[in-house]
């Protein structure tokens, strides 16, 4: 099934939950000073657990993986229950879910229904000029739709277009660096730390202005290197069957185009609900609601049925669309943001807390910021934490004021956001689509590297490239 290789890591989760929710804190409010690491056991477990058991036990893994999330869950918020009480354990608890959990399986309901509502039809064949085309519009479209959605709206199409071909894991490998993370680096509607940036107060178009020659240099490397990679395979490697598993013979276009509009409300609710200041607010258990983020998540709810409503089932069918993604998601991201609350209380502590080593190497010894460490250290984290969360964490570090970042401070704050978006392709939990795009490829065939498998792919392409920008942008 589709579900069955969904392990989107949680950096999906904070990053559309943050994202969305503009007037939130990130968790309960909690001396991350006062904490040890052990606290973060459980996270690390969880994280582990998605990386290994899938390769150590996959029948149980598969059949289990909820249970093994619920555990992790429980063995964070049991022993908060006993050390800090009740009380704060069952704001964290409320907070989780009002504040981020539900918020963020509406948004990626919505954004998932939709793109799996738009058929790219038409006789695609996966040349080498073909695909890399694809992987270049989609990082176009990134920074448009956002990556979730131009992923779910390209990858089916590009892995229907290379069905014939037997080599096919690297052009889902590259899709993962190019369209679901590099590609939404321009605007804050591509990706969420960069709208969470937008809702701190940095202009919206000040990282197409700040970071766009990164942006570029990144993707066109990348786009060259796929090209070199996927020629050499489809002249010396490949075995391409002699019939097409999937022959289609109309001309190209769209079916479910009503989906466009649709995806066009989803992006209009979020950032409603970041220009739209309300003093309506609900305080439940400690968490407050704000009356623009009701109406966001409301409105999403309306779209996706509507989507469900409108779309032919034929389209439907033959995007082999499954609710499996979502089921699967809900269950991990509900241990991963428990189990996140500690860490992200630890990071924000700053270098009075667990994590200040992290935070005090990002500071040169005169005080000022040092932006190649503030683009490694919010990478490195944003690889297996999450790039939303994190960015907030550097963003604060190098002292929080907009004014400041994005002026005196401007290669401060290009650092931070290249960091949060681009390494979020280290891994696949490193950012929203990662694992989603893993699934869907694995679901119809494609034998998708390994966690550490897609590492050495990301460790070999990604970090020299990092490094050169490094020493071209961020010295």
């Amino acid at each position: 099934m589709e579900a069955r290789a969904l392990k989107l890591s949680r950096g999906l989760v904070f990053s559309g939950l943050l994202a969305a929710l503009p007037g939130t804190a990130i968790a309960a409010d909690i001396d991350g000073s006062t904490l040890s690491v052990l606290w973060g056991v459980p996270f690390a477990g969880i994280l582990l657990s998605i990386a290994l058991l899938p390769l150590l036990a996959p029948i149980f893994w598969h059949h289990h993986f909820g249970k093994v999330a619920a555990a992790w869950g429980l063995a964070f918020l049991v022993p908060f229950a006993i050390t800090f009480g009740p009380g704060v354990a069952g704001v964290s608890l409320v907070h989780a879910l009002l504040a981020e959990y539900i918020p963020f399986v509406i948004l990626l309901t919505a954004l998932f229904t939709v793109a799996g509502g738009i058929f790219i039809r038409g006789n695609l064949h996966g040349s080498p000029g073909l695909n890399t085309a694809i992987l270049a519009i989609g990082a176009v479209l990134a920074s448009f739709m956002g990556t979730t959605g131009a992923s779910m709206l390209l990858i089916r199409p590009l892995i229907r277009a290379n069905d014939n071909r037997k080599h096919v894991a690297h052009v889902v490998v590259f899709f993962i660096f190019i369209v679901s993370n590099a590609g939404g680096s321009l605007t804050p509607l591509g990706d969420p730390p960069l709208f969470l940036g937008f809702l701190k107060g940095v202009d919206f178009f000040w990282t197409v202005r700040h970071i766009f020659p990164e942006t570029l240099f990144l993707i066109g490397a990348l786009l060259a290197i796929f090209f070199v990679l996927d020629t050499w395979y489809y002249r010396h490697r490949e075995e391409v069957l002699k019939v097409d598993p999937t022959p289609d013979s109309r001309s190209i276009g769209f079916d479910g185009k009503i989906n466009f509009a649709l995806l066009g409300a989803v992006v209009a609710l979020v950032l409603l609900s970041g220009f739209w200041k309300s003093s309506v607010v609900f305080n439940i258990a400690g968490t407050e609601v704000g009356l623009p983020g009701i109406v966001r998540d409301v409105g999403l709810i309306c779209v996706t049925l509507a989507s469900l409503w409108l779309t032919p089932k034929k389209v439907h069918e033959d995007n082999q669309f499954g609710w499996g993604p979502m089921q699967e998601v809900a269950k991990l991201f509900a241990g991963i943001f428990l189990t996140i609350i500690p860490v992200i209380a630890m990071l924000k502590a700053g270098v009075n807390g667990p994590f200040g080593a992290i935070v005090a190497a990002v500071t040169r010894p005169d005080g000022s910021p040092d932006p190649a460490m503030y683009f490694w250290a919010t990478g490195a984290l944003s690889s297996f934490l999450d790039n939303a969360p994190t960015y907030l964490v550097f963003f604060n570090t190098a002292g929080g004021d907009p004014a400041v970042l994005m002026t005196t401070l401007a290669p401060t704050l290009a650092a931070i956001s290249a960091g949060a978006v681009f390494m979020g392709a280290n891994t696949y939990i490193g950012n929203a689509p990662n694992l989603m795009v893993k699934a869907i490829a694995e679901d119809r065939g494609v034998k998708m590297p390994s966690f550490f498998g897609y590492m050495l792919w990301s460790g070999g392409i990604l970090v020299p490239l990092f490094v050169v920008m490094t020493f071209i942008w961020f010295r």
